[in-house]
């Protein structure tokens, strides 16, 4: 008995130790909740045509986007999805140690965006 929990300790360690913390923890997408109101709209994530508002649209993180809400008859309302660097994330790599600093870095999962969620209000077309 004592020698598995051994095992399992020294193989949670290892793990540990080659991967970062944003890369166990919290993986390379974000989702993203996106509605419009009036609500069905169609969303379009750099241009390719994802389906209608209420949805959740799953993005790469470490990319940006540019997310349109269109909808006839009202004026199209366009998002830039920008990311930035998660503090707690770079502090839990820092006290890991050097190899969770570096998968982070080179994945960019330990970035996130800045919206987790995004309500378009759309304006009608003016004649």
């Amino acid at each position: 008995m004592r020698n598995q929990i051994t095992f399992i300790s020294m193989l949670l360690i290892f793990i540990f130790t080659l991967e970062g913390c944003a890369t166990i923890f919290s993986g390379s997408y974000d989702d993203v909740d996106l509605s419009s109101e009036p609500s069905g709209a169609k969303i379009l994530v750099n241009g390719k045509d994802e389906g209608n508002t209420p949805m959740t649209v799953r993005l790469k993180k470490s990319k940006e986007y540019t997310i349109e809400f269109v909808k006839d008859g009202f004026q199209t309302k366009s998002l830039r999805m920008t990311y930035g660097l998660g503090a707690g994330w770079l502090i839990l790599d820092i006290l890991s140690g050097l190899v969770g600093i570096i998968v982070d870095a080179a994945t960019g999962n330990w970035n996130s965006f800045d919206y987790d969620s995004y309500k378009a209000n759309l304006r009608p077309v003016e004649k």
